[in-house]
């Protein structure tokens, strides 16, 4: 039988009710003809609970017990919704990550999935098994020790489902009805996309738009894995929500996709750094070893040998970043006059695959800030994307003023 794989998020199995009314989607599907692998997310609120009871516990952490513990969430829900299904009528048993197994890296907490076998959970659909519900977010070391994937880890164990069983389909199911061409709350002219590439997805997931994990869209783009986000809450249609799919699929689009947002950036520059070979690697190797995530990067002329060097960060790494440089100059592997620190900026970023063949949307994108009197702090541009760093203050003006400049109200 063809398989279909159904995510479901927190806040899509965040009491029994909203299990039963997933599980009943599931129902829907089965009785189509698939056979389904549902991945299914803690109860909204789950893991936070226990990662705060494993910070009240030990502050400096076993990471391989913290894995232990907050992909117990996962566990439970997987259990509720194999009961929940059988209670239907629908065969169906629940899977944790090392019954699969989900064969991931050691690297707890932030593991990533080396191989998934298909022989356990086929052979289980070959005996009569029509529903398979998966724990997500978890995973087995070689080590033979519980591992997971990251925050948002489910979505890409549902991706990385699909494309190891060929499943006709990715359905990820959450609180929002689809991918929309900017964030709703923000923007009320914001229209849901009914197709989007995944190269566009990619970048709004990773500019700051929250519907998918950057991971997953990866994966899927990777082994061409429809996409499809739904709402938990809503009748759907075969037409329903988003369809992340190749650009070939979508036969005419706008120039730009959609408008994206991080509200929680800071911006860093190092005065007076000298300009030689190496120096950035020296720079941004520190960073990095002190797990610092720099995006936006400019380096300034050079004069007299000098160099200033400015970078974009989230706000809540600045401490890090900013002791990780003090110390490496008073070690003297880096020499500079002054950090200058702005945490009161945001990114906004304009996103489509349509850039690739028309000019101007850069030109036309500065105008429109100028013309708001929004001042524009650091520029970085992609074949598909343009990103600029601005005050704070100024973001949902920003994005406000794009989406209509750019018309993303009305259908491509």
């Amino acid at each position: 039988m063809p398989v279909l794989v159904m995510k479901f998020g927190g806040t899509s199995v965040a009491n029994l009710d909203r299990i039963r009314r997933a599980a009943k989607r599931v129902g829907v599907e089965v009785a189509k003809g698939y056979d389904v692998i549902v991945i299914v997310s803690a109860m909204s609120g789950e893991t936070n609970k226990l990662v705060g009871f494993v910070d009240e516990t030990s502050p400096l952490y076993d990471a391989r017990e913290y894995d232990a513990i907050v992909s117990s969430g996962e566990n439970v829900t997987a259990g509720l919704m194999a009961l929940t299904l059988q209670e239907m009528d629908v065969p169906a048993r629940s899977w944790q990550g090392w019954q699969v197994p989900l064969k991931t890296t050691s690297a707890h907490s932030q593991a990533r999935i080396e191989e998934i076998p298909t022989d356990n959970l086929n052979a289980k659909f070959g005996e009569g098994m029509r529903v398979a519900v998966v724990a997500g977010f978890q995973g087995i070391s070689d080590e033979g020790r519980i591992t997971t994937l990251g925050r948002g880890g489910s979505d890409t164990t549902a991706v990385a489902f699909a494309a190891a069983f060929g499943a006709e389909r990715c359905d990820i199911y959450t609180d929002v009805d689809g991918v929309y061409t900017t964030d709703p709350r923000i923007c009320a002219k914001a229209r849901k996309l009914d197709k989007i590439a995944f190269e566009e997805m990619l970048e709004l997931a990773s500019l700051g738009a929250k519907v998918l994990q950057t991971r997953s869209v990866e994966l899927a783009m990777r082994y061409k894995v429809k996409l499809r986000v739904l709402s938990s809450f809503e009748e759907q249609s075969d037409e329903a929500g988003t369809l992340v799919c190749d650009e070939e699929e979508i036969m005419e689009s706008n120039v730009v996709a959609g408008v994206a947002y991080s509200r929680d950036e800071a911006k860093m520059t190092l005065l007076s750094v000298a300009d030689r070979p190496g120096i950035a690697s020296i720079i941004f190797g520190c960073l990095s070893d002190a797990g610092v995530n720099v995006d936006m990067i400019v380096q300034n002329i050079s004069e007299d040998g000098r160099t200033d060097m400015t970078y974009s960060l989230p706000t809540d790494q600045v401490k890090r970043a900013g002791t990780a440089l003090d110390e490496l100059k008073t070690s003297g592997g880096l020499n500079f006059a002054e950090l200058v620190i702005d945490e009161d900026v945001s990114k906004v970023s304009v996103v489509g695959i349509g850039m690739r063949s028309q000019s101007g949307v850069a030109a036309k994108m500065f105008k429109v800030l100028s013309d708001e009197g929004v001042n524009i702090k650091v520029i970085t541009t992609s074949e598909i994307k343009i990103s600029v760093l601005i005050d704070r203050k100024y973001m949902e003006l920003a994005v406000q003023s794009l989406h209509d400049a750019f018309e993303l109200e009305k259908a491509g």
